[in-house]
């Protein structure tokens, strides 16, 4: 099982245990870290934990157009995948280093074959399983992606792609306002209402709360290439749906995770269950937004207003880029 920290509202916190199933043995780990943790244990079943790219079996409600048809300009949450990807989701826009070219954020598993893709590949939008062709939908190029291993803990899956010549950006274009920056890594920055919210390309707007944060030992089936790997991953962050709703379905792999309060980035969503937590709905995984920008040396375009969070770029039209 995954172990962290479940924050509860007002500060406190309780040690946070993560099983996939509930067996004797998974029964008797959990007696243990109880008596550990004198009482002060947040236990929950997650069922099968996996990436949440659109599987080819699909549990989804009519898909909205919103999300998965195709938007010129470009924005957050629309459906993107890589040519031999199904769909997942574009989560944020950033640059790298000091040039200022724009690109598309979105997991690995959905831009990058989890590794397995060259750089230059397409991405489509929409995605293929929406209808995205190439070259026709052809919006970026893959340029970077954070390698995932087998053989060691991981954080962060992550790739990005810089937009072709002519394709645009709409910044501002997000339920709720344009975002204002990203939330620092640290456990002292967690949300103090712990509410947070997505748009995502199968689920669309949600909110939800963050239930787990620093999940050590978080194992998720990974298919790499043709093989089929178990991936570990350490300090992730759990968010469980509001309105009894799932905070996310296969598909949403890519959203951008925002704070409720200040429209913060703060994770970005790559796995999730469809069954365990509160009624049944699944949980869901992301990696710390602020590692994601670090590994990959990224800095976040907003679209607020008074161009914040150290973008570089004033304030102004709502589309970034050149072209019609």
């Amino acid at each position: 099982g995954a172990v962290g920290v479940a924050p509860r509202p007002g500060g406190d916190a309780a040690l946070a245990l993560r099983l996939p199933v509930l067996t004797p043995a998974t029964r008797a780990l959990a007696a243990r870290f109880d008596e550990a943790a004198s009482g002060e244990l947040d236990v929950r079943v997650t069922g099968r934990v996996t990436p949440q790219v659109l599987r080819a079996d699909p549990l989804v409600t009519e898909p909205d157009p919103r999300w998965t048809g195709r938007a010129r300009p470009l924005r957050a949450g629309v459906s993107v995948s890589h040519p031999l990807v199904t769909a997942g989701t574009l989560g944020a826009f950033v640059t790298v280093g000091e040039a200022g070219d724009l690109h598309l954020l979105s997991n690995s598993h959905v831009l990058a074959l989890s590794g397995a893709a060259r750089p230059g590949d397409p991405t489509l939008q929409p995605g293929v399983a929406d209808g995205g062709r190439d070259p026709q939908d052809r919006v970026a190029a893959l340029t970077d992606f954070v390698p995932l291993s087998a053989d060691a803990v991981n954080t962060v899956d992550a790739a990005l792609s810089v937009l072709d010549d002519g394709v645009t950006a709409d910044l501002r274009d997000l339920p709720g306002g344009p975002l204002a920056g990203a939330l620092a890594e640290g456990p002292e920055n967690l949300p103090a209402d712990l509410l947070v919210e997505k748009s995502g390309r199968t689920t669309g707007y949600t909110r939800g709360r963050v239930s787990a944060l620093e999940l050590d030992g978080l194992r998720i089936g990974y298919e790499i290439g043709q093989q089929l790997s178990e991936i570990t991953f350490d300090d992730q962050i759990e968010v469980e749906g509001l309105d009894d709703a799932p905070f996310s379905r296969g598909g949403d792999s890519g959203s951008l995770i925002l704070t409720s309060t200040g429209r913060l980035g703060y994770a970005l969503l790559f796995a999730g269950s469809e069954t365990g937590g509160p009624g049944g709905h699944g949980l869901t995984y992301g990696n710390p937004f602020a590692a994601v920008l670090a590994q990959l040396g990224l800095t976040l375009v907003t679209g607020s207003e008074d161009g914040s969070a150290g973008t570089g770029f004033a304030s102004g039209p709502s589309s970034f880029g050149e072209g019609p």
